[in-house]
C-alpha cells in the first residue's frame, strides 16, 4: 500500500468542495474498513488512522484498505501518541471523528489490562480532548455490549445498570463510554456511544469465533467450544452495523447510547450447526471449560435504535453464515 500517493491524493480533496470530512480510527480494522468503504461510496472525504498492530497478522488490515488505498488519506499512528494525534486533527479540518480503533476482545484483556486500559481509555481521552481543541462537530463511538456484563435482565436495555463488567475489556469501553459523556457535558460535542452486538461478517477478525470455526471446519481441525455450547450471542452482521453507524451522520443527539444488534439470540452449537450446513463438513469439536470473562448471554433491544436511527436489522444469521462461508473460501 502506498500510504504517501493516499495522502497527497486525499491531500488534493479537501481543498475542494463542502463534502463533509470524516476521521476514521482503526479504519483498517474489521468493523473500520467497511465503515471507510461506504463513507468513501457515500462521497465523504476519509483520513484513517490505524497503527496496524501485530494483534493479528497486520497484512491482513492493509488488504482490507487497499482497494480503497487510493481514495483516502492513511495515517499510520496510535491513538495513545498524542503529537502524532494533533499533527492529524490540525491538519484534516474534520466534521465527524467515527472511533473505532481499540483493542479488542474479552479474553486478551485478561492478560494484558494495562495495554487495554491505555488504549481503549487514554485513546478514547485523546481523541475527546483534541476534538474539542480543534472544533470536531460530532463523536461516534464504537462500545460493546460487553458492558452490560452478566444482566440479569434480558434483552438488553441501554437503561438497564450496567455496573459490573466481568473483564478488562468491558470495563474499558465502559470507562471510555463516561469520558464521552463528561465531554458532552462539558463542551456540548454531539456524541453517540453504539454497543455493538457480536459483530460479524467478510473479513471478521481471525480470532472471532465465527472465523475460528469455519477455518477449523473447512481445514478438518478441531473446533474448540467453551462451555457447553449453550451460551448466546445476538450476532450482527456487519452491513446492518453499517446501516446504524452511517444513519448517525447526518442526526443531532446531543448525547446518546444505542444498541445495535439483531435482537435475536443464538446457541453457540447453533452456530456450529450453521457453518457446518454451509461448508458441507462436519465439525470435530473439543469441548472445554468456560472462559474467565465470557457472559452467558448477549441480547440487544434494539428499539431505540429503531426510534433514533431508523434502524432495521436485515441479514438474518442463516444468510449471513452462508456468505460469510463463501467469503472465507474466496480469500483465505
Amino acid at each position: 500500500m502506498d500510504v504517501d500517493r493516499a495522502e497527497r491524493v486525499a491531500d488534493v480533496g479537501v481543498q475542494t468542495g463542502n463534502v463533509m470530512n470524516i476521521l476514521v480510527t482503526g479504519g483498517a480494522g474489521f468493523i473500520g474498513s467497511h465503515v471507510v468503504d461506504r463513507l468513501v461510496d457515500c462521497g465523504y472525504r476519509v483520513t484513517v488512522i490505524d497503527d496496524f498492530n501485530d494483534f493479528y497478522d497486520p497484512s491482513v488490515k492493509r488488504r482490507n484498505i487497499a482497494t480503497v488505498a487510493p481514495r483516502i488519506r492513511i495515517v499510520e499512528a496510535d491513538i495513545c501518541n498524542v503529537a502524532a494525534l494533533r499533527n492529524v486533527l490540525k491538519r484534516g479540518r474534520f466534521d465527524t471523528i467515527v472511533h473505532l480503533a481499540a483493542r479488542a476482545g474479552v479474553r486478551p484483556s485478561l492478560a494484558h489490562p494495562r495495554l487495554y486500559i491505555e488504549v481503549n481509555v487514554v485513546g478514547t481521552q485523546n481523541l475527546l480532548e483534541l476534538a474539542c481543541e480543534f472544533g470536531v462537530r460530532k463523536f461516534i463511538f464504537g462500545s460493546s455490549s460487553s458492558v452490560y456484563g452478566v444482566n440479569q435482565k434480558v434483552p438488553f436495555t441501554e437503561t438497564d445498570p450496567i455496573f459490573n463488567p466481568i473483564s478488562p475489556y468491558a470495563a474499558t469501553k465502559l470507562a471510555a463510554e463516561a469520558l464521552c459523556h463528561v465531554y458532552h457535558h462539558l463542551y456540548r460535542r454531539d456524541t453517540v456511544c453504539l454497543r455493538f452486538f457480536t459483530v460479524y461478517g467478510p473479513r471478521q477478525r481471525p480470532d472471532l469465533a465465527i472465523h475460528r470455526f469455519t477455518s477449523a471446519i473447512v481445514h478438518g481441525k478441531t473446533v474448540e467450544m467453551y462451555g457447553d455450547g449453550r451460551s448466546r450471542r445476538d450476532y450482527t452482521h456487519i452491513e446492518d452495523i453499517l446501516q446504524g453507524v452511517l444513519a448517525c451522520l447526518d442526526r443531532e443527539f446531543g448525547f446518546e447510547i444505542i444498541n445495535l444488534g439483531e435482537s435475536r439470540t443464538v446457541e453457540l452449537r447453533e452456530l456450529v450447526r450453521l457453518i457446518e450446513k454451509a461448508t458441507g463438513k462436519k465439525a470435530q469439536i473439543r469441548p472445554l471449560p468456560a472462559q474467565p470473562g465470557d457472559v452467558p448471554i448477549t441480547y440487544a433491544d434494539i428499539s431505540k435504535a429503531k426510534r433514533l436511527l431508523k434502524y432495521s436489522p436485515e441479514v438474518a444469521i442463516e444468510d449471513g453464515i452462508k456468505g460469510f462461508v463463501e467469503w472465507f473460501r474466496k480469500h483465505t
